[in-house]
Parts: C-alpha cells; structure tokens; sequence
C-alpha cells in the first residue's frame, strides 16, 4: 500500500512537470532518451551466473568517480559484472565512452513496477549508490529481494540535510534499509545519524574524488588538449569550468580587463550543460564579437599541429603569427574531458559559484596545483572549500568584479601564485587513500553477498527436488 501511495505522488507530480519537460525536451534537447527504461525498468537483462554488481552515478561527476572503483574491483575480482545506471543524457554518453565494457543503462524513476522489473532483470549481487541517491521503492525492493545496498562516498550538505529532517520518518525506513554507508567526512557521518540511519553500519573513508584526481599536467590526455588548443610555452592559461550563465560572461570580461596588462593569458571556458555549448558560442561571436575556437571541430592531423576547424581550417593556430588579440577564445564543447582540460590552468574559476548550484568540483584544478578561484556560493564543496582556504590554496572572490581584481592580482605576482598551487596540490595528495579503503569494504560485501545468494539458490533447488542433500 505504500508503494501506491508514493506511485499516485509520482503520477501527480509527473503530470505537473510533463509540460516544462516537453519543453526542454523540443527547444534544448534534453530529456528525450531512455524513457522505456526510466518508467517500466525495461532494461537490458543480465543472464550470465556470475557476480554483478549495480554502480549508479546520477550525472557526470559521478560517473567519473566510478573509474578507481571498477579498475581495483575488477583486479580483485576478475569475474565481476558491472552494471552502470546514470539519470542524465550526459551521464549516459560519458559513461559509455568510459566503461565500454560495462553494461550501461538508465536509472528507473522511483514507481514500484519501474523498480521491481529492472532489479529483476539486471539481478545485482549487491548495489552501490554514489554519494546519495536515496528513493523509497527502489530500496524497498530491493530489501525485498535481499539485495544489499550500499552508499559510496556517501555525502550529506547542509542543504540537503535541512530538507530531509522536514521528512525524516520516511529517510529513517530508507535509511534502514541501506547495508552500510561509506561516507566522506565525520560531519556527513553525524547528519546521516541524525536522520535515523544506525551508526553501527557507518563508516568515514574519505573522498574518492581526491584520489581520481590527476596530477601530472604532462599526462597524456591534457598533452593532447594543449596541442589541440595550440597553447605554446610562453602563454598563461585562465580556466572558466563547469559554468552556468551569467558565469561565462563574467570570465570573459574578466579576460578582457586584463588582457592589457597580461597579454599572454588564454581564456578557456568549459559550460557545465552540454545543451548550452551552442549558446556559449553565439556568446563569444555575437555579443562580444571575439574569434572563437571550438574543441568539437578540432583534430590532430599529425603528433605536431594543432588544426582548429571552425576558426580556420587551412592553419593550425600553433603556426600563426597571430599577436593576442587575434587569438580565439577556446570553448571545451566535448564530454569528459573537462578532468584532462583542467591541467593546461594556471588560474582557475569553477562555476556553480556565482549562481544557486551550490559550486562543482574544485579538487581537480586543485590537483594540477592551479590558482583556483571560487564564488560565494560553494555549500555542496563546503568541506573541501574549508580544507583549501585553511591551507590559504584557494580564493573566494564575491562577485564578478572582485574575479577580475584577484585575476590580476594572481598574474601579476607568479611567485605568489605558484606558492598557493604548490599548497593546493600538496592538500590533494595528503587527502588520498579512500579509494583504498573502499574497495576493501566493497570487496568484503560482494563476496559476502554473492555467498549468500549462492546459498539461497543452493536451497531453493534442494527443496524444490533439483538437488540432494
């Protein structure tokens, strides 16, 4: 009766977004895939006998999280299955350029039939949430069917955490039926507590996003990326990623005002949404009429150039005695390079800041050991954000202005500017060792998990006269 009760909610709710979606979905492009998957759970179904394990990751961020974790599970257990769910196009293509071999799908929304039939047909060993994504019917099936689940790299904002208290006997039934948290940081720890869930099945790990991330600049996908872009020696690099509007136009004219005192600084910008890469470019073009280069149209004809199509087919940039001012802005308009792109920065401005998004993933450019520049609004980071500006590795600038101030500020002083990289990228290295830790515990409930069931099939068989004792 439950589980109706939340389907009728669904349904309403549903009912009263169907238009907005339909919107998005003709002018934008969004939301138009994996609908047979999303609401009957007609995934593709899994028929091998081996040990599967179900990885969900809402969006991008999260998928290339997973990296870590399917490369040391599938050392330690070579006959593992992975099965990948994300909620987003994005995340969708992101994974299957990432996980080939993994089996990737769709995330069911959260209505009892959806749930019940995808479960059925993948038939996990075990599942494991990233960081949270909790819904009432599809842990509640999963109960039912005695599958474990866990939550990985566990978080819980503050936001987040004054949203569940307004329901918190409903997160406690959920939370109950989680086999085991893995969480980032004792704070998430005590919020999850708080909420119901039983401190016994907690444990702090740390974040696996610290051990992701890469540190050497000279790593193979980011020497591609510099000579794709034609960025030689001499040039200073700004980075605008995973930014909302109005952030692009704020680090555009960040650029511009500086541009005369440092005419070597390149300006890369990295939109989060990848439905607002054609708007980022009508942007560059139109309103402040600056050349424009496009990684999406760019290629490598040989290990030498650089050729941007779409600037100027005939010529690589890396061959032009172009002087700054005729030097493209670059747009990053491809998926899941973004990690790679952040090792060309020497100063770098996460978006999510300026706006209500709450701030992105800040520990990547941090690694590379880049000046990172962050806006006022940082909550879904707040503890990361506190880590770097304890070590004085990172700054918050409050508005557009104050970015263009510390812009200037950061170029016109490189040995300050390399101290505060050197601190940013020294708390990275410091942090590693969840990833580790992680996978000891995964490891041990999925061979503990996938026993159990290897029994429970044993006895089913054995009762049913297909064995004997």
């Amino acid at each position: 009766m439950f589980s109706w009760c939340l389907n009728l909610v669904y349904l309403a709710l549903l009912a009263v977004v169907s238009p907005w979606l339909v919107f998005r979905s003709i002018t934008q492009g969004k939301y138009r895939q994996g609908w047979g998957q999303k609401l009957w759970g007609t995934v593709p179904r899994c028929v091998s006998q081996r040990p599967r394990l179900w990885l969900h990751a809402v969006s991008v961020g999260e998928v290339l999280q997973l990296g870590p974790i399917v490369e040391g599970l599938t050392r330690q257990q070579p006959d593992l299955e992975f099965v990948i769910s994300v909620t987003t196009s994005t995340g969708y293509d992101v994974a299957r350029q990432k996980y080939p071999a993994c089996r990737i799908v769709y995330y069911p929304l959260d209505f009892s039939w959806a749930v019940g039939r995808a479960l059925d047909r993948i038939r996990p060993t075990m599942i494991a949430l990233v960081e949270l994504e909790l819904w009432p019917n599809f842990l509640l099936a999963a109960s039912e069917r005695r599958i474990p689940v866990l939550l990985v790299n566990g978080r819980m904002s503050e936001r987040s955490f004054r949203g569940y208290m307004r329901i918190q006997p409903l997160v406690r039934e959920m939370l109950g039926s989680v086999r085991r948290f893995l969480v980032q940081n004792e704070t998430y720890a005590a919020r999850l507590v708080e909420l119901g869930a039983d401190r016994g099945r907690m444990t702090v790990t740390g974040s696996i996003k610290f051990d992701g991330a890469e540190t050497d600049r000279d790593n193979a996908r980011t020497s591609k990326l510099r000579r794709l872009f034609g960025l030689t020696p001499g040039e200073r690099v700004f980075i605008a990623g995973s930014t909302q509007a109005p952030e692009e136009d704020a680090a555009i004219n960040a650029w511009l005002a500086v541009r005369q005192r440092h005419p070597d600084l390149r300006l890369i910008l990295v939109p989060r949404h990848q439905e607002r890469f054609d708007e980022v470019a009508r942007l560059v073009e139109e309103r402040f009429r600056l050349p424009l280069a496009r990684r999406s149209r760019m290629s490598l004809p040989d290990s030498s150039k650089a050729a941007l199509a779409g600037f100027d087919r005939s010529e690589p940039l890396a061959g032009r005695p172009l002087d700054n001012a005729g030097r493209p802005v670059l747009l990053l308009d491809t998926l899941g390079e973004l990690s790679a792109c952040w090792g060309l920065a020497d100063v770098a401005f996460v978006g999510g800041s300026f706006t209500q998004r709450g701030g992105q993933n800040m520990i990547e450019p941090a690694g590379y050991g880049a000046v990172v520049l962050l806006g006022p609004n940082t909550w879904n980071f707040k503890d990361v954000v506190e880590l770097l500006l304890g070590q004085e590795a990172a700054f918050v600038v409050r508005d557009p202005s104050e970015l263009t101030q510390r812009l200037d500020r950061v170029l016109s002083d490189p040995t300050e500017a390399q101290e505060v990289g050197r601190r940013a990228a020294a708390l990275v290295a410091k942090q590693r060792g969840a990833t580790a830790r992680t996978l000891d515990l995964l490891g041990a409930t999925l061979t503990e998990a996938w026993k159990s069931q290897n029994e429970q099939r044993f006895h089913r068989r054995d009762e049913g006269g297909g064995l004997a004792a």
